[in-house]
């Protein structure tokens, strides 16, 4: 069982819906007791960092995702999801996040139309089990913001004004910039490849 944590901004209906086509049974998660029959946690997201942060405090979420990864058990952050697990974010002031990566979230630099809608190549700069079967593909992304963290931490980048992370990861976690569940068949690799490793990792 996956569980999706439900704050009130998450893109859950094309993610659950992914996932349905992968035959992973899901959930939405909206307090700890509800984590208790699943495998992994999925950390979704759309809008801006700071109402997200107020959002998982509020609902007691932050305590749960936080407690989750200690444990050692695996969770996926999606687009905002991703940024969220960094330690703050520049995006409208000052904010913190849950700091389970090290890193700062800053905005996009000029010189490129921001928000980056649309569909860039990944480059994959480091092996990882998310990326069996295949060697490069484009994936679709919405951002202003882009993390910007310790090299070991990135897994596959893409390049839009500069190297912008596409996907970062460290043990348990992992935090995919884009939209893999609108990404089509290179999407779905990755969100298959995630799924499988749960028995693996957890």
């Amino acid at each position: 069982m996956i569980g999706i944590i439900d704050y009130e901004m998450g893109n859950i209906f094309s993610l659950r819906a992914a996932l349905g086509r992968l035959d992973c049974q899901n959930k939405l998660v909206s307090q700890e007791a509800d984590t208790e029959d699943c495998s992994a946690l999925i950390l979704p997201g759309v809008g801006a960092f700071g109402d997200a942060m107020k959002n998982l405090k509020r609902k007691g979420l932050e305590d749960v995702v936080l407690h989750w990864v200690k444990t050692g058990k695996p969770l996926l952050g999606i687009c905002l999801g991703m940024q969220l697990l960094f330690a703050e974010s520049e995006e409208h002031g000052c904010h913190k996040g849950l700091a389970i990566l090290p890193g700062i979230i800053k905005k996009i630099p000029l010189g490129v139309k921001v928000p980056h809608m649309g569909w860039n190549q990944l480059k994959i700069v480091k092996n990882h089990y998310l990326f069996a079967g295949f060697s490069a593909g484009f994936v679709y992304f919405v951002h202003s913001y882009y993390a910007d963290t310790k090299t070991e931490n990135i897994l596959a980048s893409t390049f839009y004004g500069l190297e912008l992370p596409a996907i970062v990861g460290r043990e348990n976690v992992v935090g995919m910039q884009f939209h893999p569940e609108k990404s089509g068949s290179v999407g779905m690799q990755l969100l298959k490849n995630w799924v499988e490793q749960l028995e693996v990792v957890k």
